[in-house]
């Protein structure tokens, strides 16, 4: 049988890790990534759960964990810094508010690429400008002019991912905004971390700091609420825009905030998931957060990337390639998964908003379905053995 061969879009965490699956299964695949070279640093992630078994089966657990950020816990503080919870990272297997697993998004990039880069061809600095594609396979033309045929494209990038606009039609469609807008950047660590988060949340903003592995160094990260769907795509109007909603907000904010002119990195985003009928047209399939975005605020949004990839890969070598069939299979196993952490985001939001403050009491939560939904967000499908070659 001819080698099949596949078309991945994005290079962060997604699309390698389907690329590795997608070479043990025995197909041939490129990866293209717009930005110039793999993007460092980034946002702390989480693998919990399910997701840690796939990091195994990788064979990538000792090179992800010595890359971890290595914090030990979280404290939530009040606005003069006063403790008021303490969560440990052993707490709930490891699983819990601080996953024992927990590494910049840069830094988990970074160990995926390198396991594949010897395997898997590599695009960077260039993206899919259209595709048209048939019953036999799909036929890329790449926005700096190469034209190349694929049997499969998968759309592995992003929230604001561009196949999926191609493909599927524009994000309004698709992207649902959940009122809160997300901040993060590096600043220097004047504030005595020493492996410990410290989070404040009041009155539907937070405002905290995260460990790195240098020491010398913090992430910072705020949240505010914002209704509307439009926010600047300009980093200086990010920063004014940040600069204003945070203004007045307690703790070390203020502090921090003075940092915004000097950072080498910056981002600022709507909170946002992304809900879909079908993750699949034709030959065109979508994987992590370009299919069923969870928000930063589940906390398994890198689960359902790493997860996914195994899946999807398995699900199509066990179809024979058949589209039809694989990415349905693929999507029957991932949705409860997905829809889980999507509902985990969901409710996270809602408790850093608050109830209005006329709003009537609302009933007691149920904490039996609350207790089987975490353990469906953590736990994840079932994780068949596809038969990968080594």
């Amino acid at each position: 049988m001819t080698e099949i061969r596949v078309l991945v879009q994005g290079a962060s965490i997604a699309g390698p890790a389907l690329a590795h699956w997608l070479r043990r299964q025995g197909a041939e695949v490129t990866v293209v990534e717009q930005t110039s070279g793999l993007r460092p640093g980034g946002q702390a992630v989480d693998v919990r759960g399910v997701a840690k078994e796939v990091v195994r089966r990788m064979g990538l657990d000792a090179p992800v964990r010595a890359a971890c950020t290595d914090t030990a816990g979280a404290y939530v503080v009040d606005a003069d810094g006063n403790v008021l919870e303490t969560h440990r990272a052993e707490d709930h297997g490891g699983d819990g508010y601080v996953a024992e697993i927990e590494i910049l998004r840069g830094d988990l990039a970074e160990v995926l690429h390198d396991d594949t880069d010897d395997t898997v061809e590599y695009l960077f600095g260039d993206r899919i400008g259209s595709l048209d594609q048939d019953a036999d396979g799909v036929d890329v033309t790449f926005a700096g002019g190469d034209r190349r045929r694929f049997d499969l494209v998968v759309g592995a990038d992003g929230l604001h991912s561009g196949l999926r606009r191609m493909v599927f039609g524009p994000p309004e469609q698709h992207v649902r905004h959940l009122g809160l807008v997300l901040a993060y950047f590096s600043v220097p660590n004047e504030f005595g971390l020493d492996r410990w988060l410290v989070d404040h949340q009041e009155g539907g903003r937070s405002a905290g700091l995260r460990p790195v592995r240098d020491a010398t160094r913090a992430i910072a990260m705020c949240c505010f609420p914002a209704a509307g769907r439009d926010v600047p795509r300009d980093v200086r109007s990010q920063k004014t825009l940040l600069r204003e909603r945070m203004a007045g907000f307690g703790w070390s904010t203020q502090r921090i905030l003075a940092h915004l002119d000097d950072t080498p990195d910056f981002y600022l985003d709507q909170v946002a998931q992304v809900v879909m009928g079908r993750w699949s047209h034709g030959r065109v399939g979508l994987l992590g957060d370009a299919a069923c975005s969870a928000s930063p605020m589940s906390g398994g949004g890198t689960g359902l990337a790493l997860v996914g990839a195994y899946v999807l890969a398995g699900e199509l070598a066990s179809s024979d390639w058949d589209p039809e069939v694989g990415f349905a299979a693929y999507e029957g196993r991932m949705r409860a998964y997905a829809e889980a952490n999507q509902e985990i985001g969901r409710l996270h939001v809602q408790s850093i908003l608050g109830a209005e403050p006329d709003a009537a009491a609302g009933p007691e939560p149920d904490l039996e379905a609350l207790t089987a939904l975490i353990q469906l967000a953590v736990g994840g499908p079932e994780l068949p053995d596809y038969g990968c070659r080594p």
